[in-house]
């Protein structure tokens, strides 16, 4: 009777999940877009729901909701349906859409989308080869060889993504990095965008009349056809034609201008709100978070840095070993188990709460920058891959940050898996992706004054 309990809380969980996956289809990513595939809608929202239940599992894990046997149930299922999306049907669908959008192809989609899956097996199967990532004794068709090489992918994306955002978030947020912009600046682009607009306006109507004037004169009409007039078109030119060709040359270029010149403006009407806002309460507490996650982001380097040459992973969580340390300083009583439990909860309900939200709003915003009526489907059936991937492998992660007595199923559902490869694996491409985004950063500043002053 429990286990039917038990069963009916994660189902109606589930069912939550996906209509929330579902309004976050249709409100946001297909919002602008008419023609909707319901299989690629019912994947999508598919993959969001069982990525939330293992966040889910790891909560219910640490209160201890559910009976042991029922979670460890609903821990093989959730992870055996997960593996099943991201190794066979979206890869397979994600061939299908693309051999649908090539004429050529249409009548052997099936047979194409067939080949470009196994092409992707291959592939996927091979990834696992040069790295250490599990025991030989597991079998082809384990859970631990699927879960083994998704782990390596979605560890990678995290460690990109995160070393991105720990070097971009303080460069958003604090004003320090924000160049000096006034209204004289403004003004200035302003008016030489119009001067470049009234140019453009006025070599076109030239060009124009010019036109005009050819037709007139029956220019136009009495031009000689066939091949050998082309040849006389070619070895006597119309007088006047050579200047409309440099002057629709100018035209181009003065063209090419004027986005430049609409663009920097934009960016610097974009700087003086963001100064004006920085100003404000909300913009100074921001600045403040900006300063903190400096420290954090330097702090992350220092310590990635450390466990790579080291070659070291920590053995306990974050929360009871910081906890061990303050309780021996000040020499106190305190039941390290205890709040090390509701910590835990704490800090495991915040990295998946920002890490849900966190993926969503990149995955909009990258749909949105490369969506097209054609290319919608494909894009998000690889956007579900990317999020599939990217929660399989928190949960890799996430498992070192809960005390040791709340790692015992995580860990027997995951098998031997060698953890400590992911997360040195981790800190590497943090490290590589958090250098090359200061680095790239860096550039892009240095160069922004550089670029303002040469237009």
């Amino acid at each position: 009777m429990s286990f039917l309990i038990d069963s009916s809380i994660m189902v109606t969980s589930q069912v939550l999940f996906f209509g929330f996956g579902w309004l976050f289809f249709m409100r946001k990513l297909f919002k602008d877009y008419e023609v909707r595939q319901y299989v690629v809608q019912v994947i999508f929202s598919v993959t969001f729901a069982f990525s939330c239940t293992m966040f889910e599992l790891i909560i219910f894990e640490i209160l201890g909701v559910l009976n042991s046997s029922s979670r460890y149930f609903h821990w093989k299922l959730n992870l055996c349906v997960i593996l099943l999306i991201l190794v066979f049907m979206v890869p397979f669908y994600i061939g299908y859409f693309v051999v649908s959008n090539i004429r050529l192809l249409h009548r052997q989609k099936l047979l194409f989308a067939c080949v470009l899956w196994l092409t992707f097996m291959y592939f996927f199967w091979k990834l696992g080869d040069p790295f250490p990532i599990l025991s030989p004794k597991h079998g082809i068709l384990s859970i631990e060889q699927l879960i083994s090489r998704v782990g390596v992918i979605g560890v990678t994306l995290m460690a990109l993504l995160s070393g991105f955002g720990a070097v971009n978030c303080p460069y958003t947020y604090m004003s320090y990095f924000l160049r000096n912009v006034t209204d004289a600046d403004i003004l200035a682009l302003e008016r030489r965008l119009l001067q470049t607009m009234d140019m453009i306006v006025s070599k076109k109507k030239r060009i124009a009349v010019a036109h005009r004037t050819m037709f007139q004169r029956g220019e136009v009409h009495n031009k000689p056809t066939g091949f050998w007039g082309m040849i006389k078109s070619v070895t006597t030119s119309v007088a006047g034609s050579e200047n409309l060709s440099l002057i629709q040359q100018e035209v181009d270029a003065l063209e090419e201008l004027s986005r430049q010149l609409f663009l920097e403006t934009a960016d610097l009407h974009a700087t003086k709100e963001r100064i004006e806002y920085s100003k404000t309460f909300q913009g100074k507490y921001f600045n403040f978070l900006g300063y903190f996650f400096s420290i954090y982001c330097v702090w992350k380097i220092f310590m990635a840095t450390i466990n790579i040459v080291f070659d070291r992973v920590g053995k306990t969580d974050p929360v009871t070993r910081g906890i061990e340390i303050t309780v021996n300083y000040l020499g106190i009583q305190f039941d390290v188990k205890f709040w090390s439990q509701h910590i835990s909860f704490i800090l495991v309900g915040i990295i998946i709460v920002t890490s849900i939200r966190g993926l969503l709003i990149t995955l909009t915003k990258f749909f949105y920058a490369i969506s097209s009526s054609k290319s919608s489907n494909v894009i998000v059936l690889l956007l579900a891959q990317i999020m599939g991937m990217y929660f399989v492998s928190s949960v890799l992660l996430i498992r070192m940050s809960m005390p040791l007595e709340y790692r015992t199923i995580i860990t027997e559902v995951l098998g031997e898996l060698q953890f400590n490869f992911y997360h040195r694996w981790f800190d590497v491409i943090f490290l590589v992706s958090a250098l090359s985004s200061i680095l790239f950063l860096y550039l892009a500043h240095k160069q922004a004054p550089e670029k303002h002053m040469a237009l």
